[in-house]
């Protein structure tokens, strides 16, 4: 039987930003007592009255569990005034309110809702404060039906906040008739959790918007995992699975988003398959640009390179091998060049070779990395500024939040020669972008190891470029001389190769711990960068010099796991350290944390004044440190390694995460000063030459194996990883294989 209670909240003792649950205390006329339920808009000092019902926690003894929850606004002018004297509408505090209640009595909080306006009459309200008092108490009022609405269907807090600030006052209507555009519309509202919305809305499972929308949800999902295309067949039978629908319901919708342009069907190999609109159009652009790129004429150089590399070689007292000097001279014959090689086999002697010589004859080098750890290491390398590719192209943000790049086509970038570095990591939609402002007589040079795991993002861009044999390709082989005292490089070389490695040389750089069962190797691993190694090297701080590299992000030794674990170890809860909770992950001051998506709207500012002071953008990928929690403003700001400093307002927290472990492939483009990884029987797929290798190039002076030794015997050996989908090369080589091209 559902009873209801009438009270003044009193206080609140527990509230979650990201459900809306609340435990409060209630003051009726008689007694104070709890009450427990999700009711985001509770606040202290409001007249409330509640039904639901009574129950007994087994902890906490009798409580009130709230089902309908309805604010009793004041009547009285007194009531009124110190209702709106507590700051709920942003603009109106005490003096303000009371010169409100002063000016229209008892039908102050009439006047807000039917004829705002009106207030406009009241001393110090000018047209800038008006502004902000009509915005405020519209948007709460919006915000407040759209979150009790919604909420009644599942959704989170954060996730209704950030539905009204995509669809605003619409959101019910819009929502209502198509559930399903929440998971294309909203970061963090998935397919299903849309699905699962939908169900509770009445929309029935045959709904064409529900087929379309799983369609598209598993074509990302495959995009997600690197490809750009999928079979149709395939793409298929996985919609038919997940929805329950016949195949021939899911052709049906397949053809009618084909018709309505919002996919793609092209055969691929004699395959029919499906592309997402995105990397269908970059993969055009792509082969175009790159077509267009090499062929175009170039600036001509009046000087003998021959010559200048030797001068190079005298100034270094060095000895280019034949292969790293015909990636020098290419640089100057080709409109694009690719040079690709592993660790040591001297990639940033060349690059610092080539720019040498290009500005000794008065042209401008332009350098740039896909992420900002590699291009500080480009920057630190060759004494020359780099930038990330988003830099390069100044992107910014338009006023509806929409991510753009100012260089382009019509605005290119203004250099002779663009050198960019770490080309693996490169996905097609960043290499779309890259091409599209590089104007035409410009020199392209691609720099990256296509030996390591290809980019997080679709596409396979690299490896499709190199295997069109269309563009001049360099393959390094020869390991420099500065590299052959490591074993990290030497080593790096023999996994490339199918070989063990050299383990536990004394004094060596490459070690191997022995240990035979998963808990052994958590423990040791937690010994190694708690105990071990910073009393091992004094100067290895192990925050920011060591590093655990993991395959993958489930089980006892996946990244989830082991962060718990070593956020315990290195930062455990402390009185002096603010904490946030969201969902099963504790943010706390101090914690070592990565951005897991690319989210082009957040501002930072630079705290060192170096390069640019401001910007925006914070990409998959970035480490940084949390320096502070402001609970009262809900933000949560990070120190980013390149002193970018960002402030999360909370809804944003599911971008981020613990980061004292990270998976392999999240550490593309890194560097640290020590690895430690384990080897441990898994997935085939994850547990492989291709990962390992990886892993072992990202550490600059120690690499720490702890594992099984017949598991890292059959990662060696272990040739096998996941093939992706990607059309680049065929298209490349279909238009190449025209006789204008082969004579």
């Amino acid at each position: 039987m559902e009873d209801c209670i009438n009270g003044i909240v009193e206080s609140i003792v527990f509230k979650s930003e990201d459900t809306g649950y609340v435990v409060s205390k209630i003051r009726m006329e008689k007694e104070v007592v709890s009450a427990v339920g999700v009711v985001p808009f509770m606040r202290e000092g409001q007249h409330v009255r509640l039904k639901g019902q009574w129950v007994i926690h087994k902890q906490f003894g009798r409580q009130f569990n709230i089902e309908e929850y309805e604010e009793i606004l004041p009547s009285s002018i007194k009531g009124i005034e110190r209702y709106l004297a507590t700051g709920i509408i942003r603009g109106i505090g005490p003096i303000t309110a009371k010169r409100l209640v002063e000016r229209f009595k008892e039908n102050t909080l009439d006047i807000l809702d039917t004829d705002i306006e009106k207030i406009k009459s009241v001393e110090g309200i000018g047209e800038k404060k008006f502004e902000i008092i009509k915005e405020s108490y519209i948007e709460q009022r919006e915000l407040k039906d759209i979150i009790m609405f919604f909420q009644g269907h599942g959704m989170s807090t954060n996730q209704c906040i950030k539905v009204y600030k995509t669809f605003g006052e619409n959101s019910k209507d819009i929502i209502t008739e198509n559930p399903y555009i929440l998971s294309d519309e909203i970061s963090g509202i998935g397919f299903l959790t849309a699905d699962r919305i939908a169900k509770s809305l009445g929309i029935e499972p045959t709904s064409p918007f529900r087929v379309q929308s799983g369609i598209r949800y598993i074509l990302n999902q495959f995009s997600s995992s690197g490809n750009t295309f999928m079979p149709k067949d395939e793409l298929i039978r996985e919609t038919s699975k997940l929805l329950g629908a016949t195949p021939q319901m899911v052709e049906e919708s397949l053809y009618n988003l084909t018709l309505d342009s919002k996919i793609k069907v092209e055969k691929i190999d004699g395959v029919d398959s499906v592309f997402a609109l995105p990397y269908y159009y970059c993969e055009l652009g792509v082969t175009n640009r790159i077509i267009t790129l090499s062929m175009e004429n170039f600036r001509s150089i009046n000087s003998d390179i021959e010559f200048e590399v030797g001068v190079f070689e005298k100034k270094y007292n060095i000895k280019f091998a034949p292969s790293q000097k015909e990636a020098i001279v290419g640089a100057f014959e080709n409109g694009i060049e690719i040079i690709t090689g592993g660790p040591g086999t001297g990639k940033t002697t060349i690059i610092k070779a080539i720019i040498e010589i290009y500005e000794n004859n008065n042209m401008k080098v332009v350098l740039g990395a896909p992420t900002g750890r590699a291009a500080k290491r480009m920057s630190e390398s060759t004494g020359r500024e780099a930038k990330t590719i988003h830099r390069l192209l100044e992107m910014g943000v338009s006023e509806e939040g929409k991510s753009f790049y100012k260089l382009g086509e019509s605005e290119p970038l203004e250099a002779d020669v663009i050198i960019i570095d770490e080309a693996s990591m490169i996905d097609i939609m960043l290499m779309h972008s890259l091409l599209k402002a590089i104007k035409l007589g410009t020199r392209v040079i691609i720099v990256g190891d296509v030996d390591q795991l290809p980019s997080v993002g679709a596409g396979n861009v690299l490896k499709d470029l190199i295997e069109s044999k269309f563009i001049k390709v360099v393959r390094l082989k020869d390991i420099f001389r500065q590299g052959k005292e490591s074993l990290i490089v030497t080593n790096a070389h023999k996994i490339n190769n199918g070989e063990m490695p050299i383990l536990n040389r004394r004094d060596g750089d490459f070690f191997f711990e022995n240990r035979e069962d998963v808990n052994e190797i958590l423990n040791t691993i937690i010994d190694l960068i708690n105990r071990r190694l910073p009393k091992f090297n004094t100067t290895w701080d192990k925050f920011r010099d060591i590093q655990i590299l993991t395959p993958t992000r489930k089980g006892l030794l996946g990244v989830q796991n082991l962060n718990n674990e070593l956020q315990e170890v290195l930062n455990p809860k402390s009185k002096n350290k603010r904490e946030k909770e969201l969902k099963d992950v504790i943010f706390r001051e101090g914690d070592k944390v990565m951005q897991t998506k690319n989210n082009y709207s957040l501002k930072w500012v630079r705290i060192n004044g170096e390069g640019e002071n401001e910007g925006v953008g914070v990409f998959n990928g970035d480490m940084g440190f949390i320096e502070s929690i402001n609970e009262e403003d809900k933000t949560l700001t990070v120190i980013f390694d390149d002193e970018r400093k960002v402030i999360y307002d909370y809804i944003y927290l599911d971008e981020l995460e613990l980061a004292y472990a990270i998976t392999i492939h999240k550490s593309q483009g890194s560097e640290f000063k020590v690895i430690i990884t384990p080897a441990f029987m898994g997935s085939p797929l994850l547990m492989n030459k291709n990962l390992l290798y990886t892993a072992i190039t990202r550490a600059k002076e120690l690499v720490v194996v702890v594992g099984i030794p017949k598991a890292l015997q059959y990662m060696i050996t272990n040739d096998k990883s996941v093939s992706r989908y990607s059309s680049l090369k065929n298209r490349i080589l279909d238009i190449t294989s025209n006789e204008i091209f082969s004579e």
